[in-house]
């Protein structure tokens, strides 16, 4: 049954309160892309695939993600639209492909939620572990089930979608002290890790070439954006900061910190672990980095940054991925709940506290893998390749907005199109060659994360979901995006939206 209609002149809402800063802005985008979980978790799922080269994957995905970050930055700066991918592929390239962009984010972010609400019950159940409870009742606490790290974690992510109603100001000040900790107990750790660990230094760990197949390369990759995702947290957030260049600065100013991060805690990790070690410990890898530097209770630290750095990224997920529906519920994309603003919080409340809900029911639904470390390769996979066509498409955008300059301002028009454009290529090109090889490495479909079929399948449901849901936005829904490739003005006084 369709939704029932839009009025043709609805009253005006309030917006959303503009109160963020560009530190607000990095804190939240630093809490989205969580370094401290993908250094604990990521590196090790990557080590799996590329030996030790988690320096150079980590420099060599950098560099497309440079490219797709300066297209975000320009792009926002002469449509700042808290769609923005959304926003800025519709009106640049297709409204097909714009809903597509705004559509795979959603869902791969609701992907990601279940994920870090696994992870975030492991590291509470390890941290349990490290206290002397191992049993509860007659249950052996395991930090490895994917039914008991996610029971756990769905607490956690209740918590922090009641914190994420209540402003968006309120969460930036609770990740900021939450990074400050993760921060300091990580870089402390990686230091001594570095300048302590068994393991010689190599400049082979910085070899590309080195990296064992082309397989391998491009599903590292793939692996590493992953880790890069959410610096563009910033740019969803852009209608609620005072200038909309203070999220461009904290997106290149987050970006430029995972980087730092990230070569610092892969050299860390392979002084310290072997390439064994490294690749078997899954959501444990953190806390097993921990005990081979320190003694309890100081060892137990870096699994509490890891527990700070997953609850941090449950609310940097809940917060972008309803602003992002905010956008599209204006457009009457998705339905007038997704818009509906409180108008005590200056937020999108019912849109959150429904985001909270989808991801507890999509976590739910991954007990089907019950090993969290299958079930966190199988999310990372298919993650990597819906965000890396996601990007793709923000900077082909881009490119098409601003080709002009290439004839007016060459040297401007190398940075706003040249670079975007080889940026897109290059995360396509990964995309494709990981999708083809996970389709010949099986013969048959398993719900196993080491089953290729079953690794495509995932995000090619993800997208063709998206065209479905257009078809309907379109054809049911008659949304005028459809018409004009146009998101709604942010500055617009008569947004389709309602209050609470």
């Amino acid at each position: 049954m369709p939704d029932e209609p839009f009025g043709t002149d609805p009253p005006a809402p309030p917006a959303l309160r503009k109160s963020l800063g560009v530190l607000d802005g990095i804190a939240i985008a630093a809490s989205s892309t969580a370094a401290t979980t993908s250094i604990g978790i990521g590196l090790g799922v990557t080590a799996g695939v590329v030996g030790l080269h988690l320096p150079a994957i980590m420099l060599l995905a950098f560099l497309p993600v440079l490219g797709i970050a300066g297209a975000f930055s320009r792009l926002n700066r002469v449509e700042p639209n808290a769609g923005n991918g959304y926003v800025w592929v519709g009106r640049s390239l297709s409204p097909w492909l714009g809903f597509m962009v705004g559509w795979v984010n959603i869902v791969a972010t609701l992907a990601f939620l279940a994920y870090t609400t696994a992870v975030t019950g492991s590291a509470l159940i390890q941290l349990a572990g490290e206290a002397g409870l191992h049993r509860v009742g007659g249950l052996a606490l395991d930090p490895g089930s994917t039914a008991q790290t996610t029971a756990v974690g769905i607490v956690v992510l209740v918590a922090v979608t009641l914190t994420a109603v209540t402003g968006i100001r309120t969460a930036a000040r609770l990740q900021t002290g939450l990074l400050i900790f993760e921060y300091v107990v990580l870089l402390g750790f990686c230091g001594y890790g570095i300048v302590h660990g068994p393991h010689s230094f190599s400049l082979s760990w910085f070899d590309p070439f080195a990296i064992p197949s082309a397989t391998a390369l491009a599903q590292g990759m793939l692996l590493s954006v992953f880790c890069y995702w959410g610096f563009e947290a910033a740019f969803s957030v852009n209608e609620e900061v005072r200038d909309p260049r203070d999220a461009s600065r904290a997106g290149l100013i987050t970006l430029v910190t995972m980087l730092t991060l990230f070569l610092i805690g892969s050299v860390a990790f392979q002084r310290v672990l072997s390439e064994q070690e490294l690749a078997g410990h899954g959501a444990e890898g953190l806390a097993f980095f921990g005990d081979r530097l320190a003694s309890q209770p100081l060892a137990a630290l870096p699994l509490v940054a890891l527990m700070f750095s997953a609850v941090a990224s449950l609310q940097a997920g809940v917060i972008p991925t309803a602003r992002a529906m905010f956008a599209m519920s204006r457009d009457r994309t998705l339905g007038p709940v997704w818009s509906r603003v409180s108008s005590r919080y200056g937020t999108p409340a019912a849109g959150t506290l429904l985001i909270g809900g989808l991801a507890t029911v999509i976590a739910a639904l991954a007990l089907v893998i019950p090993r969290l470390a299958d079930m966190i390769m199988a999310t990372v996979s298919a993650v990597g390749i819906v965000v890396a066509l996601s990007y793709a498409l923000t900077a082909l955008a881009a490119a098409a907005r601003f080709r002009s300059l290439l004839r007016e301002n060459p040297r401007e028009g190398v940075r706003a199109v040249v670079l975007p454009t080889l940026s897109a290529l290059i995360l396509l090109g990964l995309g494709g060659y990981l999708g083809r090889s996970f389709y010949t490495s099986a013969d048959h479909l398993e719900l196993r994360a080491d089953n290729g079929w079953f690794l495509l399948l995932t995000p090619l449901a993800m997208i063709t979901s998206g065209f479905l849901a257009a078809a309907w936005a379109k054809w049911v829904r008659r949304s005028p995006y459809f018409r004009t490739g146009t998101g709604t003005n942010a500055d617009a006084p008569q947004l389709i939206a309602t209050t609470d």
